[in-house]
C-alpha cells in the first residue's frame, strides 16, 4: 500500500510518519520547511499489508518555488508510479487543529490538494486534524464542526467521502488513521490521468491551471504597481523633485525585476517538467536494463548448476542467490537523491 501526506508547513506530516513508521525523517520545529523533496518512509506491516508512507512539500514551501514542488510531486512521483501500474491507496491531509483560522496558504494547499486529486479520488482522503492536545476540547470540537460544513475548508471532500480524523499522538492512533486505508481500493490522481492516459502537459492539467492562473494574478498586479510608479515618476520629475523620482526609479526597477521573474517562472512549469521527466525515464529505463542483465545472469548461472550431477552437486533450486535491490528499491533511492 502507498499512502500520500500532504498538509502546509509544520503541519506535523513528518512527525506522524516517523511515529507509525519508525522512519527519522527530517522534523522541522518552526515555519521553515524540511521536507525539500518527495521522501519514502520506512515500509512497516499493518493489518497483515505491507505500506508506505510517502512525504511531500506543500505549495507553501520556504525552500522551492510552486512551480518546483508541483513538477517534483508530478513529474518524480506520481506520474512514473502510475506508468509502473502504481496506485496510491489514499491521501492524508494533516491539518492542525490549533489553527485559529485557516490562512491562505492552508486553503491553497487545500485547493492544490483537490486539484491533484480530483472529485473521484477524494473518497479515498482522510483529512487528520493534529495537536488536540495544544487546544481545549470544547474549542477544538467546535473548530472541528466548522471546519467540516464549511464550503471554503473541508466540506467538498466530506460530500464526496472522504473523512475527518482525529490523531492524538500516539502510534496507537497513527495506526489506527493508516488502517482507514486498507480496504479502500487504489485509484488513479487526477493529474495522474492528466499526464499519462489523456497526454496533457503539465500547465494544461487542473492543478497546473491554478499555478498558471495565480502566476498570471501576481503578473497583473506588478503591472498595475508599475504604471502607478510611472505617473509618480512623471509627477516627481515634473515637480523637479529629484529625491523621490529616484527613489520611485528604484521601487520600479525592483518591481520590473520581481514581473520578470514571475514570467520565468510560468514558462519553467512545462519545460522544467519535461526535462525531469525525460531524466527519471533515462534512469528508469536503465535501471530496468540492469534488472534485465540481473536476471538474465540468474537464468544462465541456474541452468549451469542444473547440468551438475545432484549426487555430487547443487540443485538448482539450492543455487545460492546474491541478495540484490529490488528493482523499486533502484527507483525510490534514484528519486531520493538531491537535485541539482
Amino acid at each position: 500500500m502507498l499512502i500520500r501526506v500532504m498538509g502546509a508547513t509544520g503541519s506535523g506530516k513528518s512527525t506522524f510518519i516517523n511515529l507509525v513508521s519508525g522512519s527519522d525523517l527530517a522534523v522541522s520545529d518552526s515555519l521553515k520547511s524540511c521536507t525539500s523533496q518527495v521522501q519514502s518512509a520506512r515500509s512497516f506491516e499493518l493489518s497483515g499489508r505491507s505500506i508506505t508512507l510517502v512525504d511531500t512539500p506543500g505549495f507553501d514551501d520556504t525552500l522551492m518555488s510552486d512551480t518546483d514542488v508541483l513538477n517534483m510531486i508530478a513529474a518524480a512521483y506520481l506520474v512514473d508510479r502510475y506508468e509502473q501500474g502504481i496506485k496510491l491507496s489514499g491521501v492524508i491531509y494533516m491539518h492542525r487543529i490549533t489553527d485559529r483560522r485557516v490562512g491562505g496558504m492552508s486553503i491553497r494547499n487545500f485547493s492544490m490538494l483537490r486539484k491533484l486529486c480530483g472529485d473521484d479520488t477524494l473518497k479515498n482522503v482522510a483529512i487528520v486534524t493534529n495537536m488536540w492536545n495544544q487546544e481545549s476540547k470544547e474549542r477544538g470540537i467546535i473548530r472541528e464542526q466548522e471546519l467540516k460544513t464549511d464550503n471554503l475548508f473541508f466540506k467538498p471532500v466530506m460530500d464526496r467521502g472522504g473523512q475527518m480524523l482525529r490523531h492524538d499522538n500516539t502510534v496507537q492512533s497513527a495506526q489506527d488513521i493508516v488502517s482507514h486505508f486498507v480496504k479502500r481500493n487504489p485509484m488513479p490522481l487526477r493529474i495522474q490521468r492528466e499526464l499519462i492516459d489523456e497526454k496533457k502537459d503539465i500547465a494544461d492539467t487542473e492543478a497546473g491551471v491554478v499555478l498558471q492562473g495565480e502566476l498570471a494574478d501576481m503578473q497583473k498586479k506588478h503591472r498595475e504597481e508599475i504604471d502607478a510608479i510611472r505617473r509618480d515618476m512623471e509627477k516627481a520629475l515634473a515637480d523637479k523633485d529629484e529625491q523621490t523620482s529616484k527613489e520611485l526609479q528604484q521601487a520600479r526597477s525592483e518591481l520590473e525585476r520581481q514581473l520578470q521573474a514571475v514570467q520565468d517562472e510560468k514558462e519553467r512549469l512545462s519545460r522544467e517538467y519535461r526535462e525531469l521527466k525525460d531524466r527519471a525515464d533515462k534512469q528508469i529505463r536503465k535501471l530496468e536494463a540492469e534488472n534485465r542483465a540481473e536476471q538474465e545472469a540468474r537464468r544462465r548461472a541456474e541452468e549451469e548448476m542444473a547440468k551438475i550431477d545432484p549426487r555430487g552437486g547443487l540443485k538448482p533450486n539450492k543455487l545460492p542467490r546474491k541478495k540484490s535491490e529490488g528493482f523499486l528499491s533502484k527507483i525510490e533511492r534514484f528519486f531520493k537523491k538531491p537535485r541539482s
